[in-house]
């Protein structure tokens, strides 16, 4: 016999049903009567209080990246929901699976302007997967059940769920639900059996063959499928911004970092390849630079599960569209064993000179200020590069990704798409709920920090253990190094005047201390890695610090400057 229940009460239970066992979330008026039921659910759904409302979805982000689970937002409606359109878009565009449900007023109230009314689902639509509104307390199973099959399912992303306040009051015969079909709706492609046999065939031609990592190596958890595949064909590999622990840092085919700041050996053989082959990655700008000369030398394979990133911003000669968990197998059963000795060796004197150029200086230099990239690495080497790496936007997450190393899978959590200033604070505690087990180091700046630094406050009540590394320089970094380069220094609004970060992380009870010198470094580091629960580690580094290499905007991928002038 059916339970009749209120849909508030529905909505519990099928958010049980899905398996969540983390909510982040900010009640208020049009969300109460949900927030009343959660009370009777304490010990099945464990809700972290944040303190804004993009501190939730962040959160909930951050809990997704390193879990490989979808995270969970719960707001209120007007002022609460829209708070959460910033972390909706960012997840969209780096493909994090996310349910974020918002109240709304009455279904007969919609339209009327009524008191915190915002239409959500004409916001939000062009930023999702799917949005939709639930009005009747009879949709709230159904709904929840297709909405976690839309987020996870495919290429992954986030959904909303517009909860009308009479359908949270309303009652309803409780059925629990199950949706994993949706007619017009096919999330996984898989590519013929001559698409296979013909990539495997390119692959086996290839004399200097380049593979292109990204994210949906991640997704897909096809981490061992990469590397059989890599090493079968013996075929060098350079990682995106978000593919970077895809591939360990020290696999011997591991040629670095894409992109603008990346490294300089897989950005110049971009353009010296005779095949590039992009797995579960979107040809993003600041990773091919001038479309117009970007390896046109090459024919290019493209595996990705979204049919709509094929041929998008880069014409491919053969497209695998599928899971690439599945289709790196299919095409590594019939490739030949390989050796591309005098290819990979091509790579050395670029590396070899971004390493006395640049790395060496960056991580040894001899005298002066403490640097971004000394900073990143030892916390990296302190951790066995093992932990989770955590970053903000701007300079930190250039340095954070460019010096951290990773040993494991699902370590890098940044927004790389949206590029969200404040995304690293909330991000950081959710990933502490995501993968307790893991150390979880946030490397963020003093611009980044202050907007969402009450976010201290949800590390306080929860004791979240987020080892907050303040790379501070009293600028706002990345800009800076724009204004620098680009702008004949002009540096408009981009020096900063902080607040003693020490005392605002004592209010919060959080432990905290600075460093200066260069010799109290590893002293710190070691302290703050042992210290129990958060820890806020705030290093005074360079001021006029720049990352580098840097492709400038506009050039060639090959076109890469070591030291700027």
């Amino acid at each position: 016999m059916k339970e009749r229940i209120t849909g508030s009460e529905a909505l519990m239970r099928s958010l049980v049903n899905e398996g969540v066992e983390i909510l982040f979330g900010y009640p208020g008026g049009a969300i109460m009567p949900t927030y009343d039921a959660l009370y009777d659910h304490k010990t099945d759904l464990h809700h972290i209080l944040v303190r804004h409302e993009q501190g939730a979805v962040h959160a909930a982000q951050g809990y997704a990246r390193v879990s490989g689970k979808v995270g969970c937002a719960i707001v209120t409606s007007g002022p609460g929901a829209m708070n959460t359109v910033t972390g909706i878009a960012d997840a969209m565009i780096d493909s994090t699976p996310m349910v974020v449900i918002c109240g709304q007023v009455g279904a007969a109230m919609l339209g009327t302007d009524a008191f915190q009314e915002v239409d959500v689902i004409g916001v939000t639509q062009p930023i999702t997967k799917w949005a939709f509104q639930i009005r009747n307390a009879e949709d709230v199973a159904w709904a929840v059940s297709r909405a976690f099959y839309i987020a996870k399912s495919g290429r992954p992303g986030p959904v909303v769920l517009d909860f009308a306040k009479n359908a949270q009051t309303g009652m309803v015969d409780y059925e629990p639900a199950k949706v994993d079909f949706i007619r017009s709706y096919r999330p996984v492609l898989s590519p013929s059996e001559e698409t296979i046999r013909k990539a495997a065939e390119m692959i086996n031609n290839s004399v200097k063959p380049l593979v292109l990592v990204g994210q949906g190596v991640e997704l897909g958890d096809a981490r061992e499928e990469l590397r059989t595949f890599i090493e079968k064909a013996d075929m060098p590999a350079g990682c995106t911004l978000l593919g970077l622990s895809a591939l360990p840092s020290d696999h011997p085919l591991n040629m670095g970092m894409l992109g603008m700041h990346g490294n300089l050996a897989p950005n110049v053989m971009t353009n010296q390849c005779d095949l590039l082959i992009a797995v579960g990655m979107r040809f993003d700008d600041r990773v091919t630079g001038n479309l117009a000369t970007y390896a046109k030398q090459a024919k290019i394979i493209h595996f990705d599960i979204d049919p709509s990133e094929i041929d998008k911003n880069v014409k491919t000669d053969l497209a695998v569209v599928g899971d690439c968990k599945d289709t790196l197998a299919r095409v590594t059963a019939l490739l030949d064993k390989q050796s591309h000795e005098a290819w990979k060796a091509g790579f050395a004197p670029y590396r070899d000179r971004e390493e006395k150029k640049v790395i060496e200086p960056a991580l040894h230099p001899m005298e002066g200020p403490l640097l971004m990239g000394e900073v990143v690495r030892a916390v990296s080497e302190a951790t066995e590069n093992k932990a989770v790496l955590v970053t903000d936007v701007g300079q930190n997450q250039m340095f954070g990704c460019r010096y951290f190393k990773f040993n494991e899978g699902r370590s890098v959590v940044t927004s790389g798409g949206c590029g969200t200033m404040g995304f690293g604070l909330p991000a950081a505690i959710g990933a502490t709920f995501g993968a307790p087990e893991r150390k979880v180091c946030l490397f963020v700046g003093d611009g980044g920090l202050q907007m969402t630094i009450q976010e201290l406050g949800t590390i306080m009540e929860q004791r979240a253990p987020v080892k907050i590394i303040l790379l501070n320089n009293n600028y706002l970094g990345n800009v800076r190094q724009w204004q620098y380069m680009f702008f004949d220094k002009r540096y408009s609004f981009t020096p900063m005047l902080n607040p003693d970060y020490e005392q605002i992380a004592s209010a919060y009870n959080i432990p905290a201390c600075t460093v200066t010198e260069r010799k109290d470094l590893a002293g710190a580091i070691d302290e703050m890695l042992r210290t129990e629960g958060p820890y806020l580690l705030q290093c005074a580094v360079m001021e006029e610090d720049n990352v580098l290499p840097m492709t400038p905007p506009g050039a060639n991928v090959d076109e890469m400057l070591l030291e700027v002038k």
